[in-house]
């Protein structure tokens, strides 16, 4: 590098590569540390931690602008913003012809330097002009009338050559190219990035399944990097033993073919010649034979590009598998074509088509032809062969459905009956990933595969078959077959081949060892598992399936304890109807699957459903089983749990009371079951302000949780996550921070990070940093969890409404009361439809959005909401809970904001001594209660008396919390602004240093 080198970062969009390839070397020539993602990441790199920390190191952005650069929703105004036009400098550049229009208005004040129309050589001069800036030249000036010297192609052949410095090269039979190509941008990058990665020919092969895109690739590769190249030729080698005569063709197309010499002599010969070449690029496409296509790859300083359904190029080139689309490019792609159509119609769509890329061309091609989508949906789900076999297409030979047919022949013909029994085997489980094991374990008991069952090659052999012809995808342990692939070997198979095929999927199914539901460490083998019960072809199969029933309501378990209550509703409600009509209603499996389905229910926030159906399935359950059946005792405390989210807090209160007696009279003390109660048990004493005796037990059940279940279970995660919460309900944040932060990691680590238990862990800790006053540490967090709770839940599932109302409370405190507001007024809507105007959450949300509006000045809003809160609070929860207590003191603030302080004194005093009772005396919130009740008596002239209560709270206060904890600096600021009013100007200058300002603040605190 030279003395003036800098750090350059090349940004530019995926279409104009060979602009950065060449912006690129021409700086590294130039004597720059050159950043281009292609050259400098590997893969696996993420993107966006690389694309941050190469921004935040360069000297210099040198942007490609072009009509690609600013294609709609790839920046926004805030991305432009925040990587760009904040960090260090940018020089824009322009490669092709663009408008005012085309340039966001963020960037249209940069001055610009346009390379495009200009010759290599003034190119080259203009781009580093514009990352060095004007130059006053040293020498004598050119003569203006003498042309300029073309660069010497022969002092480095391998540099990238300026895009618009050549047009098509001087040899080209490739195809038109594609105007409905779109997405494979990350699969052209890495394409790109292996050709150019050596000096010798570098030979490249796409694999993938039929219909996968491999040819559309090869065509986009080769015009998008056209300029690169001075000869480029493509070949159909579907018939390795043509490739000479095709080598021939190429060969008379560059002027060195002997007419006498014969075809293997002329293609000896075009190989020969393309060893001495520079920039050539030789496509062979639907290459299947790769043993007879080695022999005939050329070598020599260019470029092969192989696309194949055979992925075994091992030791002949460099190989790497198409997969089919992303979604968002499937989506891209269907509203492209049919503008009409919403995001959403079109992700439903590639989800039914697999994302597979021919599959989505047809389905384009049909819609546009007059069939309206929900049709075509029914007609895919009912007969996908049919609709599969619709479509002409230019840019595919065949539709998909004759893909798969002529791939089936080809496997007869080649003999392979192991092969096809096992096609048609995976074509009845799911289009998820079969575990080789699973077959392995399962081969002695399957009746369609014929052969020694004892032989240990036998499934590789038939992968190897089917792999070949692109039916199937093999990874590590693990193979796959496209879900329309399936759709349409079901459908071609006859009634007695199909009901075999499902017999041996089931017996396959039967025979994985799963492990145990609720161990997190088995949950991968029970995801694979599950994957293949939602396909809906083999539903019936294998609900009616007698040895399967204990592990179909295992894999339901499974789905609630793993955090999927949606798929876990879905399979128990499939397994209810089926078994229902099967064996009745007071069977023992329905009753479990009905259990479970009221777990789901309350799981997805539908708490009147729950209770509806584990109400029946504990009456059943008590009438089969009896009053003390284990089976029994879970849904009563299922029920319990359930009656309390209603809100309906006494009784069940008494329902667990009941259910922990007898399941530690029949189970034991260290039962897991018994240890649940006891915790649910223990979370109603905290939640009615009990908390000394609600720590005592969750201690209790912790300690016993650990020892009979291990640190990381996810019951014993439960128990330590109640017991922080409760340290936190008694004041002790510091403690209850310690904690939770150790429960979110193991959650995060144990369940993931996206598990509903996980997000809960992270609230919690939100709220804990809120109370310790670190409150832009919480809005981040709440912020995040608010967030992925509407992802994984939805926005109107109760634990995504405390969300909202959590985040809502700190930008109240935080002095955002109008967004505050706005917030609170959506939570309070949402949670009186979802949960009912009484509900304990509810009344918390009118407390809420009433303090808001206090804060407003909204104070007659204010106090007619308290007031109505109030009320409702004493009638549902009692006077002396906590809540009911939180509301008292709320309205009594707002009395006195209104001047009625005598009657604010009233209920402050009667508030504190119920707070001082339930909760203790140095409890954060009688703390509040008493400094709120100081500032009432000031405002009375009570001054010795506000004084000695300032000061008591502040002393506790500095105990409790720390002396830098935010009360304790209001507490203390509170009481040196009395000690001035009230003429001790000493005192309150001694106490916090400097002369105090006048007033005092009310701390009133909300419920979170």
């Amino acid at each position: 590098m030279t003395d003036t080198a800098q750090r350059v970062f090349v940004s530019y969009a995926g279409l104009d590569q060979a602009w950065a390839e060449w912006v690129g070397w021409q700086l590294i020539q130039a004597g720059h540390h050159v950043e281009l993602d292609r050259w400098s990441w590997q893969t696996g790199d993420d993107f966006v931690q690389k694309m941050n920390a190469a921004l935040g190191e360069a000297d210099a952005v040198v942007a490609l602008f072009s009509k690609n650069y600013f294609a709609p929703k790839r920046w926004t105004h805030e991305e432009w913003t925040a990587n760009f036009a904040v960090r260090g400098r940018l020089v824009p550049v322009v490669i092709e012809p663009l408008t005012d229009d085309d340039i966001p208005v963020i960037l249209a004040g940069k001055l610009r330097k346009d390379l495009h129309g200009l010759d290599e050589t003034s190119a080259a001069a203009a781009l580093l002009e514009a990352v060095h800036g004007p130059v006053t030249p040293a020498g004598p000036y050119a003569f203006p009338g003498g042309a300029a010297a073309a660069p010497d192609a022969t002092k480095d052949p391998g540099r990238p050559r300026l895009p618009t410095s050549v047009g098509l090269p001087e040899v080209w039979n490739v195809r038109r190219r594609n105007p409905d190509f779109s997405g494979r941008e990350d699969a052209l990058e890495q394409l790109r990035t292996g050709l150019v990665s050596g000096h010798q020919a570098v030979i490249q092969a796409l694999h993938g399944m039929g219909g996968i895109g491999k040819t559309q690739v090869a065509v986009e590769y080769a015009h998008r990097f056209a300029s690169q190249y001075d000869l480029v030729w493509w070949i159909d080698a579907e018939q390795a033993n043509q490739l000479p005569v095709r080598y021939t063709e190429f060969a008379d197309r560059l002027g060195i073919a002997k007419p006498d010499a014969g075809t293997e002599a002329n293609a000896r010969a075009l190989l020969q010649h393309l060893r001495t070449r520079h920039r050539w690029l030789l496509i062979l496409d639907n290459a299947e034979q790769p043993d007879l296509i080695a022999p005939w790859l050329p070598e020599g300083p260019g470029h092969v590009l192989i696309t194949s359904r055979d992925p075994d190029w091992s030791g002949i080139a460099h190989h790497s598998n198409l997969d089919v689309f992303t979604r968002d490019d499937s989506v891209t792609y269907l509203r492209t074509r049919s503008p009409g159509m919403t995001a959403e119609q079109a992700g439903h769509l590639a989800g039914e088509l697999g994302d597979l890329p021919l599959a989505l061309a047809q389905a384009a091609g049909v819609l546009r032809s007059g069939m309206s989508l929900d049709r075509y949906e029914q007609i895919l789900s009912a007969s996908t062969d049919r609709i599969m076999a619709e479509g002409s297409l230019r840019d595919y030979p065949v539709p998909l459905a004759a893909t798969v047919r002529i791939a089936l022949a080809r496997l007869a013909d080649e003999n392979g009956p192991a092969a096809i029994a096992l096609l048609h085997l995976a074509a009845f489980l799911g289009p998820e990933p079969i575990p080789f094991a699973w077959l392995e374990t399962a081969r002695t008991r399957l009746t369609t595969i014929a052969g020694d069952p004892d032989d240990p090659m036998w499934l590789r052999d038939a992968l190897q078959h089917l792999g070949r012809l692109g039916l199937v995808r093999t990874d590590f342990d693990t193979f796959q077959v496209h879900r329309l692939t399936q759709a349409i070997v079901r459908a071609q198979a006859s009634a007695h081949l199909a009901a075999a095929a499902r017999a041996d999927a089931t017996t396959v199914l039967a025979s994985v060892d799963l492990g145990d539901p609720e161990s997190p460490t088995d949950w991968p083998t029970w995801a694979g598992f599950t994957a293949h019960l939602s396909a809906r072809h083999i539903s019936s199969e294998v609900t009616g399936q007698a040895e399967l029933r204990k592990t179909l309501l295992r894999a339901v378990y499974f789905l609630l304890c793993s955090g999927q209550p949606r798929a876990a509703q879905d399979l128990g409600m499939a397994l209810h109807e089926a078994w229902s009509a099967d064996a009745g209603p007071d069977d023992v499996d329905v009753l479990t699957c009905a259990e479970h389905l009221g777990h789901a229910s309350a799981s997805l926030g539908d708490y009147p459903k729950a209770r509806s159906t584990i109400e029946d399935t504990l009456a059943r359950r008590r009438r089969v089983l009896g009053e003390d059946h284990p089976d029994t005792l879970q849904s009563a405390n299922n029920l319990a749990n359930t009656l309390w989210s209603l809100g309906e807090q006494a009784k069940a209160r008494e329902m667990l009371a009941d259910a922990l007696a007898r399941r530690r009279r029949v189970l034991g003390e260290d039962h897991p079951a018994t240890l649940q109660s006891a915790s649910n048990f223990a979370g109603t004493l905290e939640d009615l302000g009990q908390f000394a005796e609600a720590r005592r037990m969750q201690e209790d059940i912790l300690a016993h949780q650990v020892r009979v279940l291990g640190e990381e279970h996810p019951g014993t995660l439960i128990a330590a996550s109640n017991l922080a919460s409760t340290l936190g309900s008694q004041g002790e944040h510091e403690e209850a921070r310690r904690m939770q932060v150790d429960v979110l990691a193991r959650r995060a680590r144990v369940l993931g990070e996206d598990h509903p238990d996980t997000i809960q862990s992270a609230n919690n800790l939100a709220s804990t940093l809120g109370y310790l006053g670190e409150h832009e540490a919480a809005r981040r967090m709440k912020k995040d969890v608010l967030a992925r709770h509407v992802r994984v839940l939805g926005e109107d599932h109760p634990h995504t409404l405390s969300a909202a109302n959590n985040l809502a409370g700190t930008l109240g405190s935080q002095g955002e009361h109008e967004e505050a507001r706005r917030m609170q007024v959506d939570v309070l809507a949402r949670r009186a439809r979802v949960l009912g105007e009484d509900h304990p959450h509810t009344l918390t949300a009118v407390g809420n959005l009433a303090s808001t509006l206090g804060y407003l000045g909204e104070h007659g809003a204010a106090r007619r909401m308290q007031e109505d809160a109030l009320a409702r609070s004493a009638r549902v929860l009692g006077v002396d809970h906590p809540d009911s207590l939180i509301a008292a003191s709320n309205l009594a603030s707002t009395l006195g904001s209104q001047g009625e302080h005598e009657a604010a004194r009233r209920m402050q005093e009667d508030a504190l001594a119920r707070r001082r009772r339930v909760l203790g005396v140095d409890h954060p919130d009688t703390l509040a209660l008493v400094s709120n009740l100081a500032s009432t008596l000031f405002s009375l002239r009570r001054h010795s008396e506000a004084i000695e209560l300032l000061k008591d709270v502040r002393v506790r206060a500095v105990r409790v919390l720390g002396a830098k904890h935010p009360d304790a600096l209001r507490y203390t600021k509170n009481l040196a602004a009395v000690l001035n009013a009230a003429g001790r100007t000493y005192e309150a200058q001694q106490l916090i240093g400097r002369k105090p300002g006048t007033g005092s603040r009310r701390s009133g605190r909300r419920r979170r």
